[in-house]
């Protein structure tokens, strides 16, 4: 099955089935690594995409960078 690639600055609602960020198996796995993502920025780590932290949520900043290809994950279930 072939997969598109979202273009960025698209909200995870508007994503038409079968679209997945780069490297992304599933839209599941996206919004799973994006959460986990989200956790690590909440702790403190550096967002790698810039943004005024006082005007955008965690979230949105953690999504962002998981569509832009920036969050490296392993695939493995923890």
């Amino acid at each position: 099955m072939s997969r598109r690639i979202a273009p960025l600055g698209t909200l995870i609602t508007e994503y038409a089935p079968g679209t997945v960020a780069p490297g992304m198996n599933s839209r599941f796995q996206m919004i799973i690594v994006a959460g986990k993502r989200t956790k690590q920025l909440l702790q403190g780590a550096e967002a790698r995409i810039e943004s005024d932290l006082h005007r955008r949520k965690r979230t949105s900043i953690a999504l962002e960078e998981v569509k832009r290809g920036l969050v490296r994950f392993n695939g493995q279930a923890e």
